[in-house]
C-alpha cells in the first residue's frame, strides 16, 4: 500500500496551495485544545478561518480532515516529523 493511499484515507481534501500561500508555524491553544494557528506572516487566525483559507489554497502543507461535523487541519504526512502540526510551538489565546 503506498503512502498516497493512506493520506487519502485520513484527509478529506488536500488543496493545491497558491504561490504565496502561508505556512502554519504555531498553534493557539485554550485549555489544551487547538483554537487557532499562527501563520508564517505572524498573523493569528481562528481554526475555522484557517480551514477556509486552506480550502482556498492560502495555507500550504495541510489537508482538511473532519471529526464528526467539525473540520480541522492536518499536516500532509512526509518524512519530516518537525513540521507536523502537533510538534509546532503553542501560543496562548490573547
Amino acid at each position: 500500500m503506498n503512502g498516497n493511499h493512506l493520506v487519502k484515507n485520513t484527509l478529506d481534501q488536500i488543496p493545491q496551495p497558491i504561490s504565496d500561500a502561508k505556512r502554519i508555524v504555531g498553534l493557539v491553544k485554550e485549555s489544551g485544545r487547538v483554537t487557532g494557528y499562527k501563520l508564517s506572516d505572524n498573523t493569528f487566525v481562528a481554526k475555522s478561518d484557517a480551514v477556509e483559507m486552506a480550502k482556498q489554497g492560502k495555507i500550504s502543507g495541510v489537508g482538511i480532515a473532519h471529526r464528526g461535523d467539525t473540520q480541522y487541519l492536518k499536516a500532509i504526512p512526509n518524512d519530516n516529523e518537525n513540521d507536523n502540526l502537533g510538534n509546532l510551538p503553542s501560543f496562548s489565546a490573547k
